[in-house]
Protein backbone atom coordinates (compact mmCIF):
# COMPACT_ATOMS: atom_id res chain seq x y z
CA UNK A 1 0.00 0.00 0.00
CA UNK A 2 1.35 3.52 -0.69
CA UNK A 3 2.78 5.64 2.02
CA UNK A 4 0.48 8.50 1.08
CA UNK A 5 -2.64 5.86 1.36
CA UNK A 6 -1.51 4.84 4.92
CA UNK A 7 -1.33 8.32 5.80
CA UNK A 8 -4.73 8.97 4.68
CA UNK A 9 -6.24 5.73 6.36
CA UNK A 10 -4.37 6.73 9.67
CA UNK A 11 -5.44 10.04 9.71
CA UNK A 12 -9.05 8.51 9.22
CA UNK A 13 -9.01 6.34 12.03
CA UNK A 14 -7.66 8.98 14.53
CA UNK A 15 -10.05 11.35 13.43
CA UNK A 16 -12.63 8.80 14.33
CA UNK A 17 -11.44 8.21 17.45
CA UNK A 18 -10.66 11.66 18.50
CA UNK A 19 -14.72 12.32 17.68
CA UNK A 20 -15.70 9.51 19.97
CA UNK A 21 -13.04 10.58 22.93
CA UNK A 22 -15.10 14.10 22.49
CA UNK A 23 -18.52 12.48 22.03
CA UNK A 24 -18.06 10.63 25.27
CA UNK A 25 -16.81 13.28 27.27
CA UNK A 26 -19.76 15.82 25.86
CA UNK A 27 -22.05 13.05 27.31
CA UNK A 28 -20.79 12.75 30.73
CA UNK A 29 -21.34 16.13 31.48
CA UNK A 30 -24.99 16.15 31.93
CA UNK A 31 -25.47 17.86 34.93
CA UNK A 32 -23.28 20.61 33.66
CA UNK A 33 -25.38 20.14 30.45
CA UNK A 34 -28.54 20.47 32.40
CA UNK A 35 -27.62 23.18 34.13
CA UNK A 36 -26.58 26.02 31.44
CA UNK A 37 -29.75 24.69 29.54
CA UNK A 38 -31.77 25.63 32.35
CA UNK A 39 -34.11 22.35 32.44
CA UNK A 40 -33.75 18.45 32.05
CA UNK A 41 -34.76 16.24 29.24
CA UNK A 42 -36.77 13.50 30.76
CA UNK A 43 -38.07 10.69 28.49
CA UNK A 44 -41.44 8.93 29.81
CA UNK A 45 -44.30 6.55 28.11
CA UNK A 46 -46.82 8.35 26.19
CA UNK A 47 -50.03 8.35 28.11
CA UNK A 48 -49.34 5.49 30.13
CA UNK A 49 -51.92 6.25 32.87
CA UNK A 50 -51.21 6.78 36.81
CA UNK A 51 -46.87 6.99 35.16
CA UNK A 52 -46.76 9.58 32.44
CA UNK A 53 -49.78 11.28 30.80
CA UNK A 54 -50.61 14.43 29.49
CA UNK A 55 -54.04 16.14 29.81
CA UNK A 56 -55.77 18.22 27.66
CA UNK A 57 -53.51 21.93 28.72
CA UNK A 58 -50.26 20.19 28.22
CA UNK A 59 -49.30 19.40 31.89
CA UNK A 60 -47.80 16.31 32.47
CA UNK A 61 -48.54 14.34 35.51
CA UNK A 62 -47.85 10.66 37.01
CA UNK A 63 -45.70 8.65 39.14
CA UNK A 64 -42.40 8.64 36.36
CA UNK A 65 -43.51 12.89 35.75
CA UNK A 66 -42.91 13.12 39.08
CA UNK A 67 -39.82 11.45 39.49
CA UNK A 68 -38.53 13.69 36.61
CA UNK A 69 -39.81 16.52 38.40
CA UNK A 70 -37.76 15.90 41.63
CA UNK A 71 -34.51 15.29 40.09
CA UNK A 72 -34.96 19.00 38.36
CA UNK A 73 -35.92 20.41 41.67
CA UNK A 74 -32.72 19.10 42.96
CA UNK A 75 -30.91 21.27 40.95
CA UNK A 76 -33.15 24.20 40.05
CA UNK A 77 -35.06 24.56 43.14
CA UNK A 78 -38.53 23.87 41.69
CA UNK A 79 -39.69 21.98 38.78
CA UNK A 80 -42.10 24.67 37.11
CA UNK A 81 -40.71 24.69 33.02
CA UNK A 82 -37.76 23.20 34.40
CA UNK A 83 -38.38 19.95 32.69
CA UNK A 84 -38.96 18.63 28.43
CA UNK A 85 -41.06 15.34 28.84
CA UNK A 86 -39.85 13.64 25.98
CA UNK A 87 -43.04 10.88 25.15
CA UNK A 88 -40.75 7.49 24.07
CA UNK A 89 -42.39 4.08 22.80
CA UNK A 90 -40.93 1.15 23.75
CA UNK A 91 -38.38 1.08 20.54
CA UNK A 92 -37.34 4.62 20.63
CA UNK A 93 -36.70 4.71 24.17
CA UNK A 94 -33.24 2.95 24.27
CA UNK A 95 -31.88 4.67 21.02
CA UNK A 96 -33.06 8.10 22.80
CA UNK A 97 -31.04 7.36 25.78
CA UNK A 98 -27.91 6.19 23.84
CA UNK A 99 -27.55 9.02 21.63
CA UNK A 100 -28.47 11.99 23.80
CA UNK A 101 -32.10 12.86 22.89
CA UNK A 102 -32.67 12.87 26.53
CA UNK A 103 -30.83 13.13 29.79
CA UNK A 104 -32.47 10.39 31.82
CA UNK A 105 -34.99 7.88 31.23
CA UNK A 106 -37.69 6.76 33.58
CA UNK A 107 -40.41 4.90 31.20
CA UNK A 108 -41.43 1.90 33.25
CA UNK A 109 -38.45 0.10 32.13
CA UNK A 110 -37.06 -3.02 33.69
CA UNK A 111 -33.47 -3.37 35.31
CA UNK A 112 -31.89 -6.54 33.57
CA UNK A 113 -28.53 -8.04 32.50
CA UNK A 114 -28.78 -7.93 28.96
CA UNK A 115 -29.55 -3.86 29.34
CA UNK A 116 -27.44 -3.18 32.01
CA UNK A 117 -24.50 -4.81 30.48
CA UNK A 118 -25.03 -5.03 27.08
CA UNK A 119 -26.85 -1.49 25.91
CA UNK A 120 -24.35 0.08 28.17
CA UNK A 121 -26.42 1.75 30.23
CA UNK A 122 -26.65 2.39 34.05
CA UNK A 123 -29.95 1.77 36.02
CA UNK A 124 -29.99 4.00 39.51
CA UNK A 125 -32.09 1.56 41.64
CA UNK A 126 -35.22 0.76 42.16
CA UNK A 127 -38.42 3.07 42.29
CA UNK A 128 -41.30 0.22 41.56
CA UNK A 129 -41.29 -3.63 42.09
CA UNK A 130 -43.11 -4.86 39.49
CA UNK A 131 -44.18 -8.50 38.15
CA UNK A 132 -46.50 -10.40 35.66
CA UNK A 133 -50.18 -10.37 37.05
CA UNK A 134 -53.32 -11.52 35.89
CA UNK A 135 -56.61 -9.74 35.28
CA UNK A 136 -59.86 -11.63 34.77
CA UNK A 137 -63.93 -10.28 35.01
CA UNK A 138 -65.48 -10.49 38.42
CA UNK A 139 -68.57 -12.69 37.27
CA UNK A 140 -65.92 -15.56 36.73
CA UNK A 141 -65.83 -15.87 39.75
CA UNK A 142 -61.64 -15.80 39.48
CA UNK A 143 -59.83 -15.28 42.93
CA UNK A 144 -56.47 -17.33 42.45
CA UNK A 145 -54.41 -18.11 39.25
CA UNK A 146 -55.09 -21.93 39.85
CA UNK A 147 -58.69 -20.79 39.27
CA UNK A 148 -57.50 -19.81 35.86
CA UNK A 149 -57.61 -24.12 35.18
CA UNK A 150 -59.36 -24.27 31.92
CA UNK A 151 -59.14 -20.82 30.98
CA UNK A 152 -58.41 -18.85 27.82
CA UNK A 153 -56.02 -15.83 27.86
CA UNK A 154 -54.78 -13.09 26.35
CA UNK A 155 -51.20 -12.21 25.47
CA UNK A 156 -48.60 -10.29 23.47
CA UNK A 157 -46.91 -12.83 21.20
CA UNK A 158 -42.77 -13.08 21.82
CA UNK A 159 -43.13 -10.99 24.96
CA UNK A 160 -41.88 -12.12 28.39
CA UNK A 161 -45.14 -12.72 29.81
CA UNK A 162 -45.98 -15.31 26.83
CA UNK A 163 -42.74 -17.34 28.06
CA UNK A 164 -43.44 -16.89 31.94
CA UNK A 165 -46.89 -17.93 31.45
CA UNK A 166 -46.33 -20.54 29.74
CA UNK A 167 -43.37 -21.85 32.70
CA UNK A 168 -45.77 -20.87 35.69
CA UNK A 169 -48.47 -23.09 34.36
CA UNK A 170 -46.30 -25.56 33.18
CA UNK A 171 -44.96 -25.79 36.35
CA UNK A 172 -48.38 -25.98 38.21
CA UNK A 173 -49.84 -28.25 36.26
CA UNK A 174 -52.53 -25.38 34.99
CA UNK A 175 -54.21 -26.23 31.37
CA UNK A 176 -55.16 -23.30 29.59
CA UNK A 177 -55.46 -22.27 25.76
CA UNK A 178 -53.26 -19.15 25.12
CA UNK A 179 -54.52 -16.40 22.80
CA UNK A 180 -51.40 -14.34 21.21
CA UNK A 181 -51.76 -10.84 19.65
CA UNK A 182 -49.11 -8.05 18.49
CA UNK A 183 -50.00 -5.86 20.77
CA UNK A 184 -50.66 -4.53 24.56
CA UNK A 185 -53.80 -2.44 22.83
CA UNK A 186 -55.31 -5.49 20.50
CA UNK A 187 -54.99 -8.24 23.42
CA UNK A 188 -57.09 -5.91 25.74
CA UNK A 189 -59.66 -5.20 23.14
CA UNK A 190 -59.56 -9.08 22.66
CA UNK A 191 -60.17 -9.59 26.18
CA UNK A 192 -62.58 -6.67 26.64
CA UNK A 193 -64.60 -8.49 23.75
CA UNK A 194 -65.42 -11.47 25.84
CA UNK A 195 -62.19 -13.65 23.41
CA UNK A 196 -60.60 -14.71 26.61
CA UNK A 197 -61.14 -15.12 30.11
CA UNK A 198 -58.16 -13.63 31.44
CA UNK A 199 -55.66 -10.78 30.43
CA UNK A 200 -51.42 -11.33 31.35
CA UNK A 201 -49.53 -8.73 31.55
CA UNK A 202 -47.32 -6.13 33.93
CA UNK A 203 -49.17 -5.48 37.51
CA UNK A 204 -48.78 -1.58 36.35
CA UNK A 205 -49.92 -2.27 32.43
CA UNK A 206 -52.62 -4.24 33.72
CA UNK A 207 -53.85 -1.30 36.12
CA UNK A 208 -53.46 1.60 33.67
CA UNK A 209 -55.15 -0.74 31.13
CA UNK A 210 -58.40 -1.46 33.94
CA UNK A 211 -58.64 1.99 34.18
CA UNK A 212 -59.33 2.89 30.76
CA UNK A 213 -61.96 0.32 30.92
CA UNK A 214 -65.72 1.80 30.81
CA UNK A 215 -66.66 -0.24 34.03
CA UNK A 216 -63.30 -0.89 35.65
CA UNK A 217 -65.20 -2.29 38.69
CA UNK A 218 -66.47 -5.21 36.77
CA UNK A 219 -62.66 -6.62 36.77
CA UNK A 220 -60.52 -7.76 39.25
CA UNK A 221 -56.02 -8.17 39.01
CA UNK A 222 -55.50 -11.00 40.75
CA UNK A 223 -53.18 -10.84 43.49
CA UNK A 224 -50.02 -12.96 42.67
CA UNK A 225 -47.10 -12.07 40.60
CA UNK A 226 -45.04 -14.71 38.47
CA UNK A 227 -42.30 -12.72 37.44
CA UNK A 228 -39.62 -9.67 38.82
CA UNK A 229 -39.80 -6.90 36.88
CA UNK A 230 -37.63 -4.03 38.65
CA UNK A 231 -38.46 -0.90 37.21
CA UNK A 232 -36.11 2.16 37.74
CA UNK A 233 -34.19 5.37 36.15
CA UNK A 234 -31.60 4.96 34.24
CA UNK A 235 -28.60 6.79 31.96
CA UNK A 236 -26.08 6.42 29.90
CA UNK A 237 -22.83 5.06 31.17
CA UNK A 238 -19.99 6.95 32.37
CA UNK A 239 -22.14 9.61 33.71
CA UNK A 240 -20.91 8.97 37.08
CA UNK A 241 -21.87 12.42 38.52
CA UNK A 242 -25.05 12.63 36.98
CA UNK A 243 -25.75 9.36 38.14
CA UNK A 244 -24.84 9.78 41.76
CA UNK A 245 -27.34 12.90 42.14
CA UNK A 246 -30.21 10.70 40.46
CA UNK A 247 -29.57 8.06 42.70
CA UNK A 248 -29.92 10.11 45.79
CA UNK A 249 -32.87 11.99 44.51
CA UNK A 250 -34.72 8.52 44.66
CA UNK A 251 -33.15 7.95 47.96
CA UNK A 252 -33.77 10.85 49.30
CA UNK A 253 -37.81 10.11 48.96
CA UNK A 254 -37.23 6.67 50.07
CA UNK A 255 -35.57 8.01 53.41
CA UNK A 256 -38.08 10.41 53.83
CA UNK A 257 -40.94 7.63 53.42
CA UNK A 258 -39.16 5.46 55.63
CA UNK A 259 -39.04 8.37 58.49
CA UNK A 260 -42.42 9.53 57.91
CA UNK A 261 -41.12 13.13 56.57
CA UNK A 262 -43.87 14.88 54.49
CA UNK A 263 -44.47 17.79 52.63
CA UNK A 264 -46.69 19.09 55.16
CA UNK A 265 -44.02 18.02 58.32
CA UNK A 266 -41.23 18.91 56.68
CA UNK A 267 -40.67 22.02 58.14
CA UNK A 268 -40.60 20.33 61.57
CA UNK A 269 -37.66 18.64 60.54
CA UNK A 270 -35.57 21.13 59.95
CA UNK A 271 -35.68 21.90 63.88
CA UNK A 272 -36.81 18.75 65.34
CA UNK A 273 -35.65 15.94 63.40
CA UNK A 274 -32.97 13.05 64.23
CA UNK A 275 -29.41 13.78 63.12
CA UNK A 276 -29.78 11.46 59.74
CA UNK A 277 -32.83 14.10 58.81
CA UNK A 278 -30.80 17.09 59.21
CA UNK A 279 -28.35 16.07 57.02
CA UNK A 280 -30.29 14.99 54.66
CA UNK A 281 -32.33 18.35 54.54
CA UNK A 282 -29.15 20.78 54.69
CA UNK A 283 -29.38 21.72 58.23
CA UNK A 284 -26.04 19.85 59.25
CA UNK A 285 -23.04 19.44 57.06
CA UNK A 286 -22.26 20.55 53.70
CA UNK A 287 -22.92 17.04 51.97
CA UNK A 288 -24.70 18.88 49.13
CA UNK A 289 -21.24 20.01 47.98
CA UNK A 290 -20.53 16.48 47.11
CA UNK A 291 -22.99 16.83 44.25
CA UNK A 292 -22.77 20.38 43.46
CA UNK A 293 -26.08 21.38 44.61
CA UNK A 294 -27.72 23.39 47.27
CA UNK A 295 -28.05 22.67 50.95
CA UNK A 296 -31.79 22.54 50.53
CA UNK A 297 -32.22 20.31 47.51
CA UNK A 298 -33.90 17.55 49.53
CA UNK A 299 -35.74 19.77 51.47
CA UNK A 300 -37.24 21.36 48.16
CA UNK A 301 -38.06 18.19 46.57
CA UNK A 302 -40.51 16.76 49.89
CA UNK A 303 -41.75 20.25 50.05
CA UNK A 304 -43.01 20.11 46.35
CA UNK A 305 -43.46 16.73 45.98
CA UNK A 306 -43.63 14.78 49.12
CA UNK A 307 -41.75 11.26 49.77
CA UNK A 308 -42.30 8.25 47.67
CA UNK A 309 -44.88 7.39 49.58
CA UNK A 310 -46.93 10.93 48.85
CA UNK A 311 -45.89 10.28 45.16
CA UNK A 312 -47.02 6.68 45.09
CA UNK A 313 -50.49 7.91 46.48
CA UNK A 314 -50.91 10.44 44.66
CA UNK A 315 -50.80 8.62 40.92
CA UNK A 316 -51.10 5.13 41.86
CA UNK A 317 -52.27 4.61 45.25
CA UNK A 318 -55.69 3.12 46.13
CA UNK A 319 -57.94 6.39 45.98
CA UNK A 320 -56.91 6.64 41.94
CA UNK A 321 -58.10 5.12 38.81
CA UNK A 322 -55.35 2.21 38.84
CA UNK A 323 -56.28 1.57 42.79
CA UNK A 324 -52.76 -0.09 43.59
CA UNK A 325 -51.88 -1.46 47.03
CA UNK A 326 -48.39 -0.33 48.04
CA UNK A 327 -47.22 -4.26 47.99
CA UNK A 328 -43.21 -4.68 47.95
CA UNK A 329 -43.11 -0.90 47.28
CA UNK A 330 -43.34 0.01 51.14
CA UNK A 331 -40.00 1.04 53.40
CA UNK A 332 -37.95 -2.37 54.59
CA UNK A 333 -39.34 -0.93 58.37
CA UNK A 334 -43.09 -1.26 56.96
CA UNK A 335 -42.54 -5.12 55.01
CA UNK A 336 -41.58 -4.15 51.99
CA UNK A 337 -38.71 -4.00 49.90
CA UNK A 338 -37.96 0.12 49.62
CA UNK A 339 -34.28 0.51 51.26
CA UNK A 340 -31.94 3.07 51.16
CA UNK A 341 -28.03 3.76 51.97
CA UNK A 342 -28.05 6.01 55.29
CA UNK A 343 -27.17 9.90 54.53
CA UNK A 344 -24.64 9.89 56.46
Amino acid sequence: MPIFAKLIINFFILSLFINLIFFISAKADTLDNVKNRGYIKCGVADNFVGFSSMNDEGNWSGFDVDFCKAVAISIFGKSDKRVEFVPLTTLSRFPSLAFGDVDLLVRNTTWSFSRDVNLEFDFLGINFYDGQAFMARKDLEINSILDLQGSTICLVAGSSSEANTTKYFQDNKIIYESILLESTDESRKYYLDGKCDALTSDLTVLASSKALIPDPNSHIILDEVISKEPLGPLIRHGDNQWGDLIRWVLYVLIIADEKGISSKNVDDFLEYGDKESQRMLGVVGNYSDMLELDNDWAYNIIKELGNYGEIFDKNLGEKTLLQLKRGLNKPWNSGGLLYAPPFR
